[in-house]
């Protein structure tokens, strides 16, 4: 992934995150709001961070 896409990937999520914010607050609790907040931010982190790291993908999690 380039530099490019990887801004622009953090832009379109930016802009989504603040549309949730100023549109979706009307229909969605204040409470979890802050929950959807704070777990994209650190989501975002997190890939940003693998993707520095040098890891080609987020480890794969598996569940049941």
């Amino acid at each position: 992934m380039s530099l490019i896409s990887l801004v622009l990937t953090l832009v379109v999520i930016g802009v989504l995150l603040w549309a949730l914010n100023k549109f979706g607050s009307q229909f969605i609790e204040a409470n979890i709001l802050k929950i959807i907040n704070i777990v994209v931010i650190v989501a975002v982190v997190l890939w940003v961070l693998f993707k520095f790291i040098g890891h080609s993908d987020i480890p794969d999690i598996r569940v049941g």
